[in-house]
């Protein structure tokens, strides 16, 4: 007989490649049979956005009924429901900035950390370019589960710092996350669980929650252009997998806002894969950026990233170093946005966009700014 699952009823796993079915009850890192990212599937409710969404609750949580964890199970700091500026005229800003410790990141970390807690998780581990390692550190500590990051010893001092006063284990390594997560694959002990991006199933839970933020916040509709900066690229395949719900759903039809993916040109795996046609991604060699969450060489879930912007019709873009960060401190100052170098990476990308056409008159784009500049001083 199976056991039944703590998670919310009609809950389900299945890989995103394959399509192998795993058993909801267990702890999942990647599928069994293909070793490629495990796909949350929720049984999707009949209402619509005005019974389904509590608006009481400031929070990302406030979609409820569409995500996995049940809601007197959740393990939150008040993540999400950030706010959308309209800086210019059809130019948007989706700031993430005023998460709890700084950036996306936690929305994941919530829905993974809680997901955890309840299928019992006795230590959490996880390499990081840096504000991944932050979240789960603060999570972790909330959920009363030990922690374990590894980071490249390049991180800015201040995250180091951060985590390890919230009670985390941090190991430096020298190179980058995928260095670290080699660190991590050897040294960690049996009953770890990892939530790396992708590497579990229910941080993309977490991010999906930007994708139904959106349609809210531009009144029932979503924007035509959307500009990500992808590093692990949860984002993206969050939003693509809200929007799909959300058709399911009968919110929406069948029209996406065009998807871009924005990296630095010293590490643009998805951006070389888009431009030369490719479906998988190759690890690119001797990353180099201080927009420490672009700093991804191989990312697991890049085939999906892919499918996002090509179903889209949206596309990749990479951003000079020297450009991302004088992009990042003229836009926070003329904006008062308190912009990190990703989300500064995202907005030079949108001028070229303006530039080249890509971005037609009168269409409403939203530029991601996916964490706080703060993080890396």
């Amino acid at each position: 007989m199976k056991v039944r699952s703590p998670l919310r009823s009609g809950v389900s796993l299945v890989c995103f490649s394959c399509g192998a079915p795993h058993d909801e009850t267990q702890l999942h890192t990647v599928c069994a049979e293909c070793a490629l990212p495990i796909r949350v599937n929720v049984s999707l409710p009949t209402a619509g956005p005005e019974e389904l969404i509590d608006r009481s609750i400031e929070s990302m949580w406030r979609y409820g009924g569409v995500l996995p964890v049940p809601m007197n199970e959740r393990v939150s700091l008040g993540e999400g429901w950030t706010p959308t500026w309209n800086v210019e005229e059809g130019i948007y800003v989706k700031d993430e900035s005023g998460n709890p410790t700084g950036s996306f990141k936690d929305r994941g970390m919530s829905m993974a950390v809680s997901a955890a807690r309840l299928l019992g998780a006795a230590r959490l581990v996880a390499p990081s370019a840096g504000n991944a390692a932050l979240a789960l550190s603060a999570y972790g500590r909330e959920a009363a589960i030990p922690v374990l990051v590894a980071m490249p010893d390049d991180t800015p001092s201040g995250i180091v710092d951060k985590c390890r006063s919230l009670e985390a284990q941090v190991e430096l390594v020298d190179g980058d996350i995928a260095m670290a997560g080699k660190w991590l694959a050897a040294n960690r002990s049996p009953d770890d669980f990892d939530v790396s991006t992708l590497k579990e199933p229910y941080r993309v839970e977490g991010k999906k929650t930007m994708g139904y933020e959106l349609f809210e916040q531009f009144g029932g509709e979503l924007p035509d252009v959307v500009i990500y900066p992808t590093g692990g690229g949860t984002g993206l395949v969050g939003m693509w997998k809200a929007w799909d719900e959300m058709e399911a759903m009968g919110w929406i039809g069948r029209e996406r806002p065009r998807l871009f993916s924005v990296q630095s040109a010293g590490c643009a795996p998805i951006v070389k894969a888009h431009v030369e046609g490719h479906g998988d991604i190759e690890a690119w060699p001797n990353p180099v950026t201080k927009a420490w969450g672009l700093r991804v060489p191989s990312p697991i879930g890049g085939f999906l990233c892919l499918k996002a912007i090509t179903k889209t019709g949206g596309g990749a873009l990479a951003i000079p170093e020297e450009e991302i960060h004088q992009t990042t401190a003229e836009v926070s100052d003329r904006l008062d946005i308190d912009f990190c170098p990703e989300g500064g990476a995202a907005w030079a990308a949108m001028l070229k966009l303006r530039l080249s056409g890509g971005i037609a008159e009168g269409e409403r784009v939203l530029v991601w700014n996916t964490g706080s500049g703060g993080n890396y001083r």
